[in-house]
């Protein structure tokens, strides 16, 4: 069976939590901006274009000019942060993506994160031999939960979308996943495994060390 593997990044490739969270901080520092409580939980998995001028209230939606500039700048945070911490994969990763590897299972990247941080985090885990196809924030106009994002991650190596699994942590990227017809694994890193089972994900794991080819092949031959 031809199919191929779909990863979302933060809190699935690697647990960016801290260092996300630590950047929105630092931002709204500089900015002199407040933070809403809650509103970390309430944008994970989204894209900055939607957390700024919805969950944050930073700028109105048609202030695209400053909207941008916020976004960049986190990033950018996001990226000192990440450049000065000793970043590792999460548990199983690295195994994971090996196997697909030796089975020839093509493996891509479809996040709401930017470009620049994949491959900030891609080298200093070296982990680009794993990947065929990253599509990110800057691909797609609409963000998570529209399965844009998935959508060209799988066109990007050749899988159809019901040929394909996604591997995803935030409930708007399952939605995302299952409303691109894939088949979903749901990674408990970021919210409790006893939440994710209330979605509509195929399958949840704790992590990515439960999970083998024959896993990927199990779900979508049923």
């Amino acid at each position: 069976m031809k199919f191929a593997a779909i990863f979302d990044w933060d809190g699935v490739i690697v647990d960016s939590s801290a260092a996300h969270e630590r950047s929105w901080e630092i931002l709204a520092a500089e900015e002199n901006l407040p933070l809403p409580e809650g509103h970390f939980k309430k944008g994970f998995g989204r894209k900055n274009e939607f957390i700024i001028p919805q969950i944050l209230r930073w700028a109105a939606e048609e202030n695209a000019e400053e909207i941008v500039r916020l976004a960049n700048r986190k990033e950018q945070l996001y990226r000192d942060i990440v450049a000065a911490s000793e970043l590792e994969p999460l548990p199983g990763v690295r195994e994971l993506l090996a196997a697909l590897n030796a089975e020839k299972i093509p493996c891509a990247v479809g996040s709401s994160t930017h470009r620049a941080n994949i491959d900030l985090a891609m080298r200093l885990l070296g982990l680009e031999a794993f990947f065929s196809g990253i599509v990110t924030s800057e691909n797609v106009k609409r963000g998570k939960p529209a399965p844009d994002v998935f959508l060209q991650a799988a066109a990007s190596v050749g899988c159809a979308p019901g040929a394909g699994v996604v591997f995803e942590d935030a409930f708007a990227g399952i939605e995302a996943g299952v409303a691109g017809g894939f088949k979903v694994i749901a990674v408990a890193t970021t919210n409790p495994a006893e939440a994710l089972h209330q979605t509509a994900a195929s399958r949840v794991v704790h992590r990515l060390t439960e999970v083998t080819p024959q896993t990927l092949r199990d779900l979508l031959a049923a």
